[in-house]
């Protein structure tokens, strides 16, 4: 068999908090695929074949509270601690010592103190979406709520438990079809429309999505894998992600401002207000990503950018990995 045709596998493997779901595909270098929210493996589909053709061993995992993954029941069990020790769990039960890892959006972050927290395994770290911005400064919720005005941002809004559960769970579907259009390039709310990102008073997330089609990158077939996922799951393992941040601030007291000084790489939208609300921070690179091989800001382009641009961003990674050393 080819590594062009190499199957995808999935599997599971013990983890901190029970097991982790996997799937994989090529041999190789180990490279760890790390999504974001509202999300699962499936967003890696298109690097999957091509990480794999390339020689490596690419392996994208359902995060804590997704999918096949396990749901602890307490909040708590959400923090970025356990979720970095799942990523070290995952690279042992895969029989190797050491993986690249990348993450998008939330996947980003946890990405990012992979590298940080556990640097003899995780030898470099790419991150698309979110930039890097190391710990510090006041108490995130404390941020949080400050931000919007008399509107409520969409951190604050996910932060209380059964709050945007009741919400998305009546029609799964729609939400996250909706989600998905509003931070994407071509489905976006035009410039000077109410952002998607706050909630009015007394409002809910959703009154602000775009109606209407999908988007470019989002065929009807990858929506009913996503909302089938959720579907069966419910949303409470993803948004406990959203819950545990002043936890993760007290957690990381000991690596405030740290650089992480792997090799890395970052991807962004130009239009992801991740990107643009978070510019200081790729500006700060020099300093908190001593090791960076190259920062790429893909014009035209959303949040989700591995699915909006696959080919720009399969093409960024190939390139980066191969001035790894082996």
């Amino acid at each position: 068999m080819t590594q062009h045709s190499a199957e995808i596998t999935h599997r599971t493997v013990s983890s901190p908090g029970g097991r982790i779901h996997l799937v994989e595909q090529g041999t190789g270098p180990l490279v760890l695929l790390i999504h974001g929210f509202p999300e699962s493996w499936y967003s890696w589909r298109h690097q999957l074949p091509v990480l794999a053709a390339a020689g490596y061993r690419a392996v994208a995992i359902d995060v804590r509270g997704y999918g096949r993954s396990s749901k602890p029941a307490a909040t708590h069990a959400y923090r970025m601690l356990d979720l970095v020790e799942d990523n070290a769990a995952v690279v042992r039960a895969l029989g190797e010592e050491s993986a690249v890892v990348v993450g998008h959006d939330w996947g980003a972050t946890i990405a990012a103190l992979s590298a940080l927290l556990r640097p003899e395994v995780f030898h470099a770290v790419g991150l698309l979406s979110v930039p890097y911005t190391p710990r510090g400064g006041p108490r995130p919720t404390s941020i949080f709520a400050q931000m919007g005005g008399d509107e409520e941002f969409y951190v604050s809004y996910f932060q209380e438990p059964g709050r945007a559960e009741a919400e998305i769970e009546p029609d799964v579907r729609g939400w996250l079809a909706g989600f998905y259009a509003a931070l994407s390039a071509d489905t976006m709310p035009a410039a000077g429309a109410p952002d998607p990102h706050f909630v009015s008073r007394g409002g809910t997330l959703r009154d602000r999505f775009p109606g209407g089609r999908l988007p470019g990158w989002l065929s009807e077939r990858d929506l009913e894998f996503y909302a089938a996922e959720f579907e069966r799951t419910g949303l409470t393992g993803a948004l406990n992600r959203y819950r545990n941040m002043d936890r993760d601030w007290e957690d990381l007291t000991a690596f405030d401002g740290a650089p992480i000084t792997q090799p890395s790489v970052f991807i962004g939208g130009a239009l992801d207000a991740s990107t643009t609300w978070l510019a200081d921070a790729i500006h700060a690179y020099p300093v908190t990503l001593p090791g960076l091989v190259s920062s790429h800001i893909l014009d035209g382009c959303g949040h989700w950018i591995q699915q909006e641009r696959p080919a720009e961003v399969n093409q960024i990674l190939t390139n980066w990995l191969a001035t790894l050393p082996c």
